[in-house]
């Protein structure tokens, strides 16, 4: 009893002692705006510190309001008083600056509502898959792809489940290569080393198997195919496999093995929200792959045909041997790991450049999140004596987290959408006719290396209830009109393109456009490409608008709203999933540069600041003439009046050719 009352004790001191020096220097900070004769030029500074006030100000509110209401029991039971504060650890860690907001979903809103149970948030673009579930195996599901069932070549398969962990769990499950952990689940490739291993998200691994526990092949078989992961912003750890490379020289052909393939397959790991009162977490998993439809087809006409014998049929069982394998160590359910998938071959690193902090290196792409492990197990045992009754009464600090960490990223409000130009203004017509970019228009979605600009229509974006109800709607019509596109090959990467004397922008007819807003895309490569979109508005951007704040603030500001969705319309299925439907803030996941100069505002990503992104987007390279892909540009709403969203651009790339990029003389 007596350490209940020091605890709420000594949070009741340390919130009257914090309030009030939070109220003495928002005094001075107000005083200091006001009287000093330099306010113009600090008055940014100013402002971002009484935000920084007010926002500790709020968490530490909220905090105090939770432990007084919910009851935290911290009498007596040292296991749990350690994990209350390893969660007030991460709570704070939250609010160490963006390296941190990296691990966090764009979309922190839809996880403040833990009473909404909904299995899988889709993606931002709505994707033209059509998935028929046709059998279900130990609990897990199995489905087809029936949109291009008819198209007579592979099909496009999938197995989903529901498993009792965490994602970080599943994840280094699945990426653990240690041969009696897999043998307890893996029924295909549980024998596994690492040959060759790339910025600590790639490697490629070789396998043997024994082919007598799946089919009726005499001679053993072996294997190599290459991993590639990452984790999206959203929190969705995403696996690609891929048979090959070849790998002669260090691995050769062995005695008694057959080199066979693997069928290329994609693992992802999305975590589920669980309704309140239940702390126990879940995820959603699925596996894809691709195989022949004549086995396929085989299988579903007869339930006992050869196919349960081949490789797809242990591929997708996989999915079932995880989810047994978890129920049966108990551990693992609630085990948060620790170890960081680094390279075994290679030790190399990425700074993001803006930050210098140690753990800023593309964190949420390829580290897992560093809960401490070694006491889990231990506390979890001793949580086994309380009663089930008081669980209802403690606080679950995950959530409290959450709730948090979405007002922290609150900004003040900004008007309607539809006020984002002057609206007394008269509209200056835009003709396209008097823009030519290096890459051409095409007539209609069927052309080749060219670019058209699509409605928003294909996209979900934020509703104007979003805060209270989650939901989103189609998007509509861009704001500002895609005027010209430059497809440009380039020595080293280019920055300030919308300056040199030959760019669009500097152009007689560029310069009396009211507002110009360019993106560079900086695609790394050999050569390096730039990808440059010019996109117009036909009136001047009205004050105090979320346009205006965006192009007159800051860099910070920017970062955090930027937003993009992407989508392949048309390719291959291998990079719909490496790329996915997400949106991505683009200033948290690569390094953004901005210029506002006149009447325009750049914006320069560099994809290759990136390890993770330069590797996907190296895959997109090896197929960019056969697929279609769109983007949608937009700044990201987090206040009631700023909702509902607007779609900022889009463009839709049409089967692009490398070789005609156009050299960009400097």
């Amino acid at each position: 009893m007596q350490n209940k009352l020091f605890m709420k004790g000594f949070f009741h001191n340390q919130m009257v002692q914090f309030k009030q020096g939070c109220s003495l220097y928002v005094y001075i900070i107000h005083y200091r705006c006001t009287s000093c004769p330099l306010r113009d030029r600090f008055k940014p500074l100013y402002s971002l510190a009484y935000e920084i006030f007010l926002l500790f100000y709020t968490c530490l509110m909220s905090l105090n309001l939770f432990l007084y209401c919910r009851r935290i029991n911290l009498e007596g039971h040292r296991p749990r008083v350690r994990r209350y504060a390893h969660e007030l650890k991460k709570l704070i860690r939250i609010g160490q600056g963006p390296e941190m907001l990296l691990r966090q979903s764009s979309d922190l809103g839809a996880r403040v509502r833990p009473d909404r149970y909904n299995e899988v948030d889709s993606g931002d673009a709505i994707e033209a898959h059509e998935w028929k579930c046709v059998r279900t195996i130990n609990g897990v599901r199995i489905f087809e792809d029936v949109a291009d069932s008819q198209s007579g070549k592979g099909v496009l398969v999938k197995s989903v489940g529901v498993i009792d962990a965490t994602a970080d769990t599943l994840f280094e499950v699945i990426l653990n290569i240690d041969r009696h952990q897999r043998y307890e689940w893996d029924t295909l490739t549980s024998d596994l080393e690492v040959i060759d291993s790339y910025d600590g998200h790639y490697d490629v691994v070789y396998g043997t198997y024994d082919p007598k526990y799946l089919t009726r092949w005499h001679s053993k078989r072996d294997f190599v195919f290459s991993r590639q992961w990452f984790r999206g912003q959203d929190g969705t750890y995403t696996i690609l496999q891929l048979p090959g490379p070849a790998l002669d020289k260090k691995k050769p052909p062995r005695s008694g093995y057959r080199r066979t393939k693997i069928n290329p397959s994609t693992w992802e790991i999305t975590s589920l929200n669980t309704p309140i009162g239940s702390n126990a977490p879940k995820c959603l998993v699925t596996q894809m792959l691709e195989m022949h439809s004549s086995q396929w087809f085989g299988w579903k006409q007869n339930h006992c045909s050869k196919f349960e014998k081949s490789v797809p049929y242990a591929l997708l069982c996989q999915v079932a041997g995880l989810k047994e394998y978890i129920g049966a160590n108990p551990a693992l359910k609630f085990e948060s790991v620790t170890t960081v998938i680094h390279s075994k071959i290679s030790d190399v690193s990425f700074s993001n450049g803006e930050y210098e902090d140690a753990e800023v290196q593309d964190e949420f792409y390829d580290a897992i999140a560093g809960n401490s492990s070694s006491s889990s197990s231990e506390d979890e045992e001793s949580d086994n004596d309380e009663e089930h009754g008081n669980k209802d009464m403690n606080v679950k600090l995950k959530n409290v987290s959450w709730a948090i960490a979405s007002l922290a990223l609150k900004r003040k409000s900004a008007p309607d959408a539809n006020k984002e130009l002057e609206p007394t203004a008269t509209p200056m017509i835009i003709d396209p006719t008097q823009f030519h970019g290096s890459l051409h228009k095409g007539k209609d979605d069927t052309g080749t290396n060219c670019w058209t600009s699509p409605s928003g229509s294909g996209f979900m974006i934020r509703g104007k209830n979003y805060l209270k109800d989650n939901m989103k709607v189609m998007g509509g019509d861009p704001l500002l009109k895609l005027i010209a596109v430059d497809w440009f090959k380039v020595d080293q990467t280019i920055d300030g393109i919308a300056l040199h004397p030959r760019s669009l922008v500097q152009s007689e007819v560029g310069k009396k456009l009211p507002f110009i807003l360019v993106i560079n895309l900086q695609v790394p490569a050999k050569p390096n490409y730039s990808l440059v979109l010019y996109y117009a508005a036909d009136r001047p951007v009205k004050q105090s608008s979320l346009l205006a704040k965006f192009v007159d603030g800051s860099d910070m500001f920017r970062d955090a709203r930027f937003k993009l969705i992407p989508s392949i319309v048309e390719g291959y299925w291998m990079v719909k999933r490496a790329v996915g439907t997400k949106a991505c803030l683009l200033g948290k996941a690569v390094t953004c540069k901005y210029l506002r100069r006149d009447n325009f505002l750049e914006i320069d990503v560099d994809i290759g600041s990136s390890s993770v992104a330069r590797s996907v987007i190296g895959l997109v390279m090896g197929y960019v003439t056969s697929i279609v892909v769109d983007l949608v540009i937009l700044i990201e709403a987090r206040e009631d009046a700023e909702l509902p969203e607007y779609i900022l651009g889009t463009v839709r790339l049409n089967r692009v050719r490398l070789d005609s990029a156009v050299h960009f003389e400097i």
